[in-house]
């Protein structure tokens, strides 16, 4: 791969930045405001869009804003995998802004400016850390994602919203402050520097004398980062998702799909493949233990989803173990396996935005939340649900959607390294996924309403929120018959 210097890079962090204040100045104009929105969001894919034949072509754009010390920079790539998280993130941002317009203005919520200031400034966040050449610049961007979902998390501005929200900035902020920092102190004082090296994966940010001089100093430092990136929601570190689900369901999905999940894991892909590189990971022995934690945090979290009766907590701990598939591919460190955890990022978003969205329709249409209560509801609302239900095959994993080649690429990994246990664990995942979305459609259209339900009164939400999670859906199964949008960026990032 070949390094290109170029300030090209620029224009889609500069169309995000310059998104939220814009959202400010109109103020009370809501067409002005959303509209603002919908075209910094098709700009920003249209530009990030213009990159694709040179990463494609195996070139590695990059620039270095300036130089704060030496080897500490502010500076911005695109490889291929920066470019599927730059990607997913405007495309998305369009399609959630057309939702929470049927949202807000339905359910009269307050605040709007400032919600769709902070979403904004969320997507910078998303696509500065898509773009991050560095640690440094990495832990800048995944801060302000922190920081700016704060006030989206604690919309409802009530007892449950503030404390949802303190215990998402104690989580994010806290684990950052106590494990990432010092991580990032770490590495630089071994290494001297704090950029990735991004013309290879087997090559990390410590040099092989580093690494066989302190051994045990590069573990703590991987240890740290790990703990550090709490976006991830590795167990211990995921309570703070479900807590966060307080939040307006937009807000959900942008925490689940578009910005802060997908941040986490992606910092943790490029963590593990740009700051340590596979020879590292194998020569440590960290690859193995990573991805027996993600093991466990799918199993435990999908046995935890089968006993929530609100829909939001059940995607909620779906989340929490879909993201660990993510963390297993790139924590084996083999070739398959690394391709089905990187083409999970994508394909998680746009499957787990759907469901979001579609629980957002339907709270919007019926008020209801408990899944028990939504018998029949799947004869009244047969688009909404008929999305989820091809957003809930992804998630399962059944052909042709999605979530299939993402496990198909995972499971065949697992084999490729000999690991039975992550194996059994990946299997016995897409049987509990079935046992916790299955129910949710069965109520919907072959169970009878229970006498006196407001379900026979309920009809589809509004079209402009019924139509995004429609898109989503369908992309989600076009991404299974195509999986080569995102598999050529990332057999050019891996050189596979």
């Amino acid at each position: 791969m070949k390094v290109i210097e170029s300030s090209l890079i620029l224009w889609p962090l500069l169309v995000t930045l310059v998104a939220p204040f814009l959202v400010l100045l109109a103020g009370k104009r809501v067409n002005l405001r959303e509209s603002v929105s919908f075209v910094a969001g098709a700009i920003t894919f249209a530009l990030v869009i213009c990159a694709a034949p040179t990463v494609l072509s195996g070139g590695v754009l990059r620039y270095e804003l300036f130089q704060i010390l030496p080897g500490i920079t502010i500076a911005f790539a695109l490889d291929g995998l920066g470019f599927i998280f730059a990607f997913i993130a405007p495309f998305l941002w369009v399609l959630a802004t057309s939702y929470n317009i049927g949202y807000m203005r339905s359910l009269k919520e307050h605040a709007q400016t400032r919600y769709y200031f902070c979403f904004a400034v969320a997507i910078f966040g998303a696509v500065g850390v898509a773009m991050a050449a560095n640690v440094f610049t990495l832990y800048l961007f995944y801060e302000i994602i922190s920081i700016f979902t704060y006030p989206l998390v604690a919309h409802h501005q009530d007892e449950e919203g503030f404390l949802g929200a303190k215990k998402y900035l104690v989580y994010l902020m806290g684990t950052s402050k106590l494990f990432l920092l010092p991580a990032m102190v770490l590495t630089y004082t071994l290494a001297g520097t704090l950029d990735f090296p991004l013309t290879s994966v087997r090559e990390g940010i410590f040099s092989k004398e580093v690494v066989a001089t302190h051994p045990d100093l590069v573990r703590l430092t991987y240890v740290l980062f790990i703990a550090g990136l709490a976006k991830a929601a590795l167990m211990p570190f995921h309570n703070w998702l479900p807590s966060a689900m307080v939040a307006p369901t937009p807000v959900s999905a942008l925490l689940h799909a578009v910005a802060v999940v997908k941040a986490g894991v992606f910092s943790v892909s490029r963590i593990i493949l740009s700051g340590f590189g596979t020879e590292t990971m194998s020569s440590l022995g960290l690859s193995l233990p990573t991805a027996y934690v993600a093991g466990f945090t799918i199993v435990v979290a999908s046995l935890i989803a089968l006993t929530k009766d609100d829909i939001k907590a059940r995607l909620a701990y779906s989340t929490v173990s879909q993201l660990s598939y993510v963390v297993i591919g790139v924590a084996l460190v083999a070739p398959l396996a690394i391709q089905g955890g990187l083409m999970h990022i994508g394909h998680h978003a746009f499957s787990k935005i759907t469901l979001f969205f579609g629980a957002g329709a339907i709270y919007v249409a019926s008020h209801l939340k408990s899944i028990k209560k939504m018998n029949g509801l799947g004869r009244k609302m047969p688009l909404t649900f008929g999305a989820f239900g091809l957003a809930s095959l992804s998630m399962i994993g059944v052909p042709p959607v999605a979530g299939f080649v993402s496990k198909w690429y995972l499971i065949n990994g697992a084999l490729q390294q000999e690991q039975l246990i992550l194996l059994v664990a990946l299997l016995a995942s897409t049987i509990l996924n079935a046992g916790y979305f299955a129910p949710i459609f069965y109520r919907a259209f072959f169970l009878a309403p229970e006498p006196g339900s407001q379900v026979e009164e309920c009809r589809e939400a509004p079209m402009c929120m019924v139509i995004p999670l429609i898109l989503t859906s369908l992309v989600s199964v076009l991404l299974g018959l195509f999986p080569g949008v995102f598999q050529d960026f990332i057999r050019v990032f891996g050189n596979f």
